[in-house]
Order: C-alpha cells, then structure tokens, then sequence
C-alpha cells in the first residue's frame, strides 16, 4: 500500500517507529497537501454565491490549480520514500569500499530532488492561497489561514531535508545552487506565509 493511502493512524504511527521512511519529506509534503486543501475549500465555499459572482471564474481557477496541487503533494509522499531509499542503503556500505563516496554523493543528490520539489510546490501552494485569501468568502478566510501556515511550514521542513543532504556533499558547486534556490524560497514564502496569517488574524480579530 502507498503510504499515501494509509489512514492518518497507520501513517503516524509509522511516523513515530525506526524505520527510515516515512520522514520529514513526507510528512512536509502530507502537511503542505493539507494546506491547499483548506484552501481549496475556501473555493468552494465561495463559488455560486451571489455576493462573489464578480470572482468566481477567477476562484474556480485557483481551485482546479489547488486540487492539481494537493495531487502533486501526495505523490511526493511517497516519492520521498523512494528518493530516500538509495541513501539508506549507501549508508550501510563499508567506509573501506572504493565505490562508497561515487554511490553515496549520487545517493545524496537523489535525495534532495523530493524536497526541493515540495518546497518549490510550497511556494506556488502559497501563491494560490494568497488569492483564495483576497478573494474567497469571507466565512472561510480563517481556512486560508491555516492553509497558509501549514504551506509555510511544510516549506521550512522540507528545506532541512535539503541542507542536511548537501552539506553532505562533496560536489560543493551542486550543494551550493541547491542551498541558494532553497534560500531564496524561504526568503520570499516564509514572509508571505505571515503576512497571509497576519492579514487573516486582523480580519478576525478586528
């Protein structure tokens, strides 16, 4: 079975054991899947109202590139596993054998592939809801909120799975352009991701 389709219990308890997936990948992508799906249902809670008409083939939009998302998110469930797997298995290999640092530096890059894409899925996450905030229903903007937070944080998480890859690496051109994307998302998402939270915390608030 994907993990993926594992209910929420089997998924954390497996979590929480010894074994060497699922991680932090996949609990980064599950959290971000999460996230756009609440704001996805800002969407639906705003399209066929009256009030929205102005908006509502924008917000349909935002929608289906929401559900594309949380697909996306999903499948990096499971395909941070897989990434992870070839690292595992270099890990075991004795220090003394010729080949281990060629397998090991390869292994390496494998790995950081599904948590730059869950982060660069975060930001675009991030952009979506950024929009469901502005223009969804007004009900349901504590949902933008939310989703926007745990878009933020699955992009933090998903980054230490980077760096604690490319520090490893000793193709230190490659480690660095990885390090530099990753920074540069957090730099710009990171502040989105509260002024989302800050916009919608004000709203409520008063």
């Amino acid at each position: 079975m994907k993990l993926a389709d594992q209910t929420v219990t089997v998924f954390t308890q497996e979590l929480a054991s010894s074994a060497p997936v699922p991680g932090g990948g996949g609990a980064s992508a599950l959290a971000a899947a999460i996230g756009i799906a609440l704001g996805d249902m800002v969407g639906e809670l705003t399209v066929g109202k009256k009030k929205y008409a102005d908006v509502e083939e924008e917000v349909r939009q935002l929608m289906a590139r929401a559900q594309a998302l949380r697909e996306r998110f999903l499948a990096f469930i499971d395909g941070d596993a897989e990434a992870f797997a070839p690292l595992a298995k270099a890990y075991g290999i004795p220090k003394d054998d010729p080949n281990r640092d060629e397998i090991m530096e390869n292994a390496l890059k494998v790995a950081c592939g599904v948590p730059m894409d869950i982060m660069r899925a975060c930001g675009e996450a991030l952009d979506i809801i950024a929009e469901f905030a502005a223009k969804g229903s007004k009900l349901a903007i504590s949902d933008a909120g939310c989703g926007a937070i745990l878009c933020k944080a699955a992009m933090q998480a998903a980054s230490l799975n980077v760096f604690i890859n490319t520090k490893s690496m000793k193709d230190r051109g490659c480690a660095q352009e990885l390090e530099s994307e990753a920074n540069a998302l957090l730099a710009k998402y990171t502040v989105m991701g509260d002024d989302i939270f800050n916009l919608v915390s004000d709203k409520i608030r008063g």
